[in-house]
């Protein structure tokens, strides 16, 4: 589509050609097509929707001539049409907004445009190439429009709607279901509602009610059970009309039937699965797609599957010939690759041989794809490894388990030799689902074998990766790591702790390889790179940091470096995460044009941007261009400018604003009231159809419960319901507001702790269902109490924090070791419970001095019941071991020191001695120090590791002392600039009162929140009031209550200033009164895309702008 310079030409054309027309304008009945007089004649009504379709129509077969231009306006001037050109622009973009926020009124005029204008505008859609109209000067991009307009809310729903309605009667099925399956597509299955579904024609022809059920099959995951059962029923209907079969003892699902419903067989009744003629499920289990479709059954019952199993049993495909699995191909079956998902749940183990329970292994793979049953899964596995490795021993059977091996207990992965774990490293390195203990024995097991870390060793680890210890790959030769760091390491990165990554980054930048520098430090690894690293590197160019993930402090250090070589603003906005780097000061200073053309890479990575730096685009915006202002940006400026909104702008307002992410834009919880209380006065407090549902979009999940629960209609409940599921976290009293079903869905996607009610009502369910005796009366103490199983741990998750303590102490000794880390993680337990898990631990494993590492690793926060004497028992002489301890964060300051002079003894080394890594894997227990310790830490090691020890949560005298380490390596706190503030996190909540006063105020954004909240109370006081109102939106969110009771009337106003996003000084801040409406002269940023509704008239315009000279 023709960009905003273009337009403005157009007009320019059109003014000339207006005035050059009334001197020399062609007869006006001199022959003019019958469809440009169509078009003409719509122009004059008003009706520009019918004049685009036209004027679609007749450059389909006629090539657009300079004279056409004139006998179009020689038409137009015959009938005597009062137009100015500011008058029509504003006619037809008024038009046009209406159809593009009211789609409602797009649908009716496609519903009332004739059978030819219609079918030019299903042919439009169907379009495959880029379509462009050619007016000699001017180039309409009409697949621009198209790809608009299918992303547009509402738009997308009307022209479904409408396809559905007319499309069957003037195309043929095959294209109409083609059109049907790219406006389904476009809107993720959203409008597969059961309403829709019985309006679906029943008379398809076969290939397209294919194509048709081809696209339901890939929108399977898209839409809700309720809409999947309405599709079901749809094809259902349709297939059985074409069944043979006369007796009812004989279902008409046939193989090929099967594989039309795809993922939707999961829906057929346990009856009709029972009645599938054995003839026809065999050639069905047999078809080259079946393993593909099998593979894709992730919702399939187990009673479902049983019936499959059954059915496919009593064909002729035999599962139990074990010849099957290894004659040769094309002849062999391989009956347990047939079986795709169904495997899972194959029970049929009586007289299996350990061949055969081996292949149902490998092939069992796939069952963690399973949503739900994995308890039955993993009992099943259990049961086939028994079978497996009947009469041989486990190291040689090992390479043959698959992933059943993650259900080994320590002792029977101790007892493998190395070379039995080196035989089978192919298999190990694969499966998914160790836990860290496990992986600790493997690793150790394979580098016995090995003998030395090298490159070719790690690259065949895989996910044992995470098992090798932080000291091995110090250890590793120079020549190697820069190669596993590029290759498999990086793959696996997500794995290793943060002192393992520490130790591989400070192992590179120790062998300063100018082959392998710090700018060849691949993707994640790389945000792991010091600030104090980056200064020294002089190879940096926005291209090398396209694929790597920035901290915001090495964004800001590079993007100011690079800005003094590079002046192309675009070069450096579109360098991977550098735009997290962009401050206040460089958005300033961009020049107007220059901002509106670079703003879409702003727009693009909004996700990357902090809530300062979306307050800074949002001031810049309204301040050049306020007219064409993204309207979501209004939540980021002072509450009071959403006032400016006018009625007839909330449409894009809601749109612009359902888009975006309204948690990270307004942090402050009164200002979101006042944003969300806009939204309801745009909605009239209720929802009232599935177009505003469309077009309220993410921001459905803000929505308070009493709109939720009385404001939305009947009609908007299917696509509300839709919206909903996919809320991330909804409030309780959202919650409440719908129904049950939703309830737990929601709980359930929830990132926080789920409510203890909904715990408790999880724990009954899984415990009424539970086939488990109590406890025998072999454990003292524990007669009929109901201890957990091995199936309650895994099925319960969070719910576990319901048993109570003599529960958990009564727990059979293998359900413990087969559990340990799950009840490790689970949040929710007390320290009681706790205190009773710690117990059964030193029951199963002996005292805490017997403890290995691995034993350590598992406990999770279960190790936060150990006592101080019960930690100085602990072997912590391994930096990963403490590492393991340090990520809980709950310890007392007397646990987190055990653990420190723990390592410090167990390893013989002194504070002076700590490298880089030990450093981030003591994490917390670095807050255990005290102020003559602090010094004594290597400034060379601390500064690479300033980010890290930034992240803490330590006591102000610590974070005192570790500032004070931080002026050797950044100097004077007056010095400091954003990077290093950003840099050092929680250590800048370090700064004494005269430090602070004496920072710039244009740093205050540069504070991470956490050193915000860490700051005393009676230093964060001695701010002034035009510090506090530089804070910026997130670090004024972050104020405690108890700093705000010490702050004086003027920081309070400067405090609520910062909260607002309002700027620095009330002189700054520009007039609300004028709002972000659109005037017809009102210019769009330069390279950014212009609506769909303006593209249209723009084109009309274009037409008629032809000079006549």
């Amino acid at each position: 589509m023709s960009q905003e310079p273009a337009t403005y030409t157009l007009f320019l054309f059109l003014a000339l050609s207006h005035g050059v027309a009334s001197q020399r304008m062609p007869d006006s009945n001199e022959d003019l097509h019958p469809l440009l007089q169509k078009m003409a004649e719509e122009i004059i009504d008003g009706s520009y929707l019918n004049a685009l379709l036209d004027l679609i129509q007749f450059q389909s077969s006629h090539v657009w001539t300079a004279d056409l231009s004139h006998r179009v306006l020689a038409y137009l001037n015959s009938r005597h049409v009062p137009f100015t050109i500011s008058s029509l622009q504003a006619a037809m973009e008024n038009h046009l907004e209406q159809r593009l926020h009211q789609p409602q009124k797009l649908l009716e005029d496609l519903r009332e445009t004739d059978a030819q204008r219609f079918r030019t505008a299903m042919r439009w859609l169907l379009e495959d190439k880029k379509g462009r109209l050619d007016l000699k000067d001017t180039v309409i991009d009409l697949g621009e429009i198209r790809e608009q307009a299918l992303q547009s809310p509402g738009v997308n729903r009307s022209l479904f709607l409408v396809t559905l309605e007319r499309c069957f009667q003037v195309l043929n099925s095959l294209e109409c279901v083609e059109i049907l399956g790219r406006l389904l597509r476009a809107s993720s299955g959203g409008f597969l509602q059961p309403d829709i579904m019985e309006r679906l024609p029943r008379d398809l022809r076969e290939d397209a009610f294919k194509n048709l059920s081809a696209v339901f099959k890939d929108l399977y995951d898209q839409t809700s059970a309720h809409s999947q059962r309405a599709v079901y029923t749809w094809m259902t209907g349709i297939l059985q009309t074409s069944s043979n079969a006369t007796d009812d003892s004989v279902s008409w699902v046939s193989a090929e039937k099967l594989w039309i419903l795809g993922r939707y067989m999961v829906h057929l009744p346990f009856e009709e699965i029972m009645k599938i003629s054995p003839v026809e499920i065999g050639l069905f289990i047999s078809y080259d797609n079946a393993t593909k479709q099998l593979d894709t059954v992730y919702d399939i019952t187990p009673e479902l599957a049983q019936a499959f199993l059954e059915r496919i049993s009593s064909s002729n495909f035999s599962m139990r010939n074990t010849s099957t699995i290894h004659r040769p191909p094309p002849q062999s079956l391989l009956f347990s690759h047939r079986l795709g998902l169904l495997v899972c749940f194959y029970d049929d183990l009586e007289l299996l041989d350990a061949t055969v329970a081996q292949v149902l292994l490998h092939q069992m793979i796939k069952c963690s794809q399973l949503r739900g049953f994995q308890a039955g899964v993993q009992k099943l596995k259990a049961n086939l490894l028994d079978i497996a490795t009947e009469n041989q021993t486990l190291n040689e059977t090992l390479g043959s388990l698959s992933d059943a091996v993650v259900g080994l207990t320590y002792s029977q992965l101790e007892s493998l030799s190395p070379e039995a774990v080196h035989g089978a490293i192919s298999t190990l390195n694969q499966v998914s689902g160790w836990a860290k203990s496990q992986v600790i024995i493997l690793s150790a097991k394979y580098l016995a074998h090995e003998k030395v870390l090298s490159f070719y060793n790690v690259s065949q680890m895989g996910a044992l990766l995470a098992g090798v210890s932080t000291q091995a790959f110090c250890s590793m030769d120079c020549k190697d790591l820069p190669q596993a760091l590029r290759s498999t390491l990086s793959q696996h990165v997500s794995g290793l702790s943060p002192a393992q990554q520490q130790g591989v980054l400070s192992k590179m930048i120790e062998a300063g390889d100018p082959a392998s520098g710090i700018v060849e430090i691949p993707g994640a690894f790389f945000k792991e790179v010091s600030l104090f690293d980056l200064r020294r590197e002089p190879g940096f160019n926005p291209a090398v940091l396209m694929d790597k993930e920035l901290r915001r402090s090495q964004a800001l250090f590079l993007y100011e470096l690079l800005l003094k070589t590079t002046r192309r603003p675009g070069e450096l906005l579109s360098a991977g995460q550098l735009v997290k780097g962009v401050t206040c000061s460089h958005i300033d200073a961009m020049s107007t044009d220059s901002f509106l053309a670079h703003f879409r890479y702003f727009e693009n990575n909004l996700f990357l941007l902090s809530p300062y730096q979306v307050n800074c685009l949002a001031w810049k915006y309204w301040e050049v261009s306020r007219s064409s202002m993204p309207p979501f940006l209004l939540a980021a400026l002072p509450a009071r400018y959403l006032a400016s909104i006018p009625a007839s702008q909330c449409v894009p307002f809601l749109i612009s604003l359902g888009k975006s992410r309204l948690d990270s834009l307004v942090l402050d919880s009164n200002k979101k009231t006042s944003v969300l209380g806009k939204v309801q006065q745009c909605l009239d407090d209720s929802i009232a159809d599935e177009y505003t549902v469309d077009i309220v979009g993410n921001l459905l999940c803000h929505l308070p419960a009493t709109i939720i629960d009385r404001g939305i209609y009947p009609r908007a409940w299917p696509p509300a319901l839709h919206g909903l599921r996919d809320c991330p976290d909804l409030s309780p009293e959202q919650k409440a507001a719908f129904p049950d079903i939703l309830q737990q869905t929601a709980s359930k996607l929830a990132g926080t702790l789920p409510p203890k009610e909904f715990l408790w009502a999880v724990f009954e369910s899984v415990r009424n269902s539970s086939d488990e005796s109590p406890s025998s009366d072999a454990i003292p103490g524990c007669h009929g109490v109901p201890a957990p199983s091995s199936d309650d741990v895994f099925k319960l998750a969070e719910a576990n924090a319901c048993w109570a303590p003599e529960d958990l102490l009564c727990m059979e000794e293998d359900t413990f070791i087969r559990n340990v880390e799950l009840l490790g993680a689970v949040k929710g337990f007390s320290l009681p419970q706790l205190l009773a898990l710690k117990e059964k631990a030193v029951q199963v494993w002996d005292m805490p001095p017997y403890w290995r590492e691995h034993h350590i690793v598992s406990l999770g926060r279960i190790a936060l019941a150990l006592n101080e004497s019960e930690l100085e028992q602990l072997d912590l002489g391994s930096i990963d071991t403490v590492a393991s301890l340090s990520q809980q964060t709950e310890w007392t300051p007397g646990q987190a020191k055990s653990i420190l002079q723990g390592f410090l003894d167990d390893s013989d080394y002194s504070i002076q001695d700590l490298k880089s890594f030990h450093l981030v894997g003591l994490g917390a227990t670095l807050c255990a120090m005290n102020s003559t310790e602090i010094p004594l830490i290597k400034n060379s090691e601390f500064r690479v590791v300033v980010a890290r020890i930034g992240t803490l949560l330590c006591s102000t005298h610590v974070l005192a002392e570790f500032k004070r380490k931080a002026e050797v390596v950044f100097g004077d706190p007056t010095e400091w600039t954003s990077s290093v503030l950003q840099e050092l996190g929680t250590i800048a909540a370090g700064l004494t009162k005269a430090e602070l006063r004496m920072l710039d105020k244009d740093l205050m954004p540069y504070f991470q929140p956490s050193a915000i909240k860490c700051l005393p109370d009676e230093i964060f006081k001695e701010l002034s009031a035009e510090q506090i109102a530089c804070l910026g939106p997130e670090n004024a969110a972050a104020v405690t209550h108890a700093q705000r009771q010490r702050l004086s009337t003027v920081q309070l106003q400067s405090l609520q200033r910062a909260l607002d996003g309002a700027k620095a000084q009330p002189w700054q801040d520009a007039p609300a009164s004028a709002g972000p409406t659109r005037t017809p002269a009102s210019r769009s940023p330069a390279g950014a895309p212009v609506s769909w509704g303006l593209g249209l008239g723009c084109l009309l315009l274009g037409l008629m702008a032809k000079p006549l000279w």
